[in-house]
């Protein structure tokens, strides 16, 4: 077990925090303290990436249904998504300040591609997982120049913005939220909150501080609307689960 503990350690802990805290007992060290909450913090999030918008997609899969979820606002989400993560990559900020995007893009366009396939669109859907696999490639093989991707970054802010509020301007004509997954809108808002956090301390980018600043406001449009809406679209959905019956 100590040995595994060692393994792991300078994962969340610099040589010099270790040197501070391990052989100065420096236990107070501000720098190496809000390093070390940064990785951990970092590291939690990527894990907890693996599975946040699994109950979204698990719900519209059980449901055969995408009711209440806009094709455009999850698309603008992923190019956003997909420009931060290869932005970073470019970039070799350290990976427990990105590494969720990796995990984020692939659920992502699992529900854009689930969304159009269960509007009865399949070749739309076919489609639309052929050019995204073909664009991640172009992005991730260092086939575009550092400039367009950083402009792509900045574009971001507008980007999730848009997608989120056409998300929101969708559920408030609704009157519900349909099968958006309240999970994933709380992880979501969750995260990239503590996202601000570590990028201010991993990257100091101001581009992607930013960019986590906005996305957090607009994941809390979200999370506000679930909470708004949560009778009315508990019994919007027992309705439509009655019509199925």
């Amino acid at each position: 077990m100590a040995e595994l503990f060692r393994q792991f350690l300078p994962l969340f802990i610099s040589d010099k925090c270790m040197n501070e805290f391990f052989v100065k007992f420096n236990l107070l060290d501000a720098d190496c303290l809000k390093q070390t909450i940064s990785k951990a913090l970092g590291t939690g999030i990527i894990l907890g990436s693996t599975l946040v918008k699994l109950p979204q997609i698990i719900k519209i899969v059980n449901a055969k249904s995408a009711e209440g979820l806009s094709f455009l606002g999850i698309l603008l989400e992923l190019i956003a998504i997909t420009s931060t993560a290869s932005y970073n990559y470019a970039k070799g900020y350290p990976f427990s300040s990105w590494g969720e995007s990796c995990f984020l893009l692939v659920e992502t366009a699992i529900i854009g591609f689930l969304v159009l396939l269960y509007s009865s669109r399949i070749r739309q859907a076919n489609t639309f997982a052929l050019l995204y696999s073909v664009v991640s490639y172009i992005l991730f093989n260092g086939l575009v120049p550092i400039s367009v991707l950083w402009n792509m970054q900045v574009a971001n802010v507008p980007i999730v913005v848009a997608g989120k509020m056409i998300q929101a301007a969708k559920n408030y004509q609704n009157g519900h939220t349909g099968q958006i997954s309240a999970i994933t809108v709380f992880l979501l808002f969750l995260g990239s909150m503590a996202r601000i956090f570590t990028s201010i301390q991993e990257t100091g980018d101001p581009v992607i501080i930013f960019t986590f600043i906005i996305a957090t406001l607009a994941n809390g449009v979200l999370a506000a609307q679930v909470l708004y809406y949560w009778k009315a679209t508990a019994r919007v959905l027992l309705e439509r689960e009655k019509k199925k019956a």
